[in-house]
């Protein structure tokens, strides 16, 4: 019988690679310019920040990574948590925090800050010009340099077909799956999410999904939240499930140049728990 077990799931992993393998051809013989999404697109001259993020608000997001030395980490939550509070509450300060979290599974030792500028670039040209002139905002920042190994940023924009991050209670474990496209390939993986992202929302998981502007590009992140560990097992599970989930990974698998995903725990401060 394990024999049997075996035997099937071997054939069944020999089909989705064959499977995975055909669409590769089929992406490589069709390209980029042989999409009937894209030709539309194209025809229109927009840029695909206009095609796929929300047209209804202006918002710019900005996705901090900072690897904090292992000692400071502590130290460094509270520090962070004491100035993102204040910055959060001035209405003099066109920037909220979206959630602030420390990575559990993933790179180690490392804090990830994600803001929301309501208003868009002229926001953030504003907020940072306050910022460097703000003398406390400046001893915040020497503080926290002692205490980081390395840090980089992201500017991001929220895909049209996800749902605006917003608070909500723990406790969650959140997971950021991190996608790096082939260049050219954006609309083609909008277009085939917009219509699974349905397959994905059942168990109220999916909060947020952002695609660069700035920084490396061509980077899609995807943020989820769980109960456990065991709970993003069953529901990842179940949507295998649904028709229509194969059909997503069928076709944004040969997109992709290389993933990663990060398990996150909520900071105190986050708002979301």
């Amino acid at each position: 019988m394990a024999h049997a077990a075996s035997s099937s799931a071997g054939t069944g992993g020999r089909r989705l690679l064959t499977s995975l393998s055909r669409a590769t051809r089929r992406f490589s013989e069709g390209g980029w310019f042989h999409s009937p999404v894209v030709s539309q697109a194209a025809a229109r001259k927009d840029a695909h920040s206009n095609l796929l993020s929300k047209r209804e608000t202006s918002n710019l997001y900005k996705i901090q990574f900072h690897n904090v030395k292992p000692e400071c980490l502590q130290d460094y939550n509270r520090l962070e948590a004491e100035v993102q509070t204040r910055l959060h509450q001035d209405q003099d300060y066109p920037c909220e925090v979206v959630g602030s979290w420390n990575t559990w599974f993933g790179e180690q030792d490392q804090a990830v800050h994600l803001w929301r500028y309501r208003g868009g670039y002229p926001a953030l040209t504003e907020c940072l010009k306050k910022l460097n002139i703000n003398k406390e905002y400046g001893e915040f920042r020497k503080q926290r340099a002692k205490m980081l190994v390395s840090r980089r940023n992201q500017l991001l924009l929220e895909f049209s077909f996800w749902k605006e991050p917003e608070p909500r209670p723990g406790p969650n474990i959140y997971e950021m799956r991190t996608y790096h496209l082939q260049p050219g390939t954006m609309i083609e993986w909008g277009n085939h999410w917009a219509r699974a992202i349905k397959h994905r929302q059942e168990n109220n998981e999916a909060v947020g999904g952002f695609f660069s502007q700035i920084g490396d590009l061509y980077v899609v992140h995807h943020l989820w939240a769980y109960e456990s560990l065991q709970s993003r097992e069953e529901t990842r599970n179940s949507a295998w499930m649904k028709e229509g989930w194969y059909s997503n990974v069928y076709h944004t698998v040969p997109l992709i140049r290389s993933m990663e995903s990060r398990i996150l725990i909520p900071t105190t401060s986050s708002p979301l728990q």
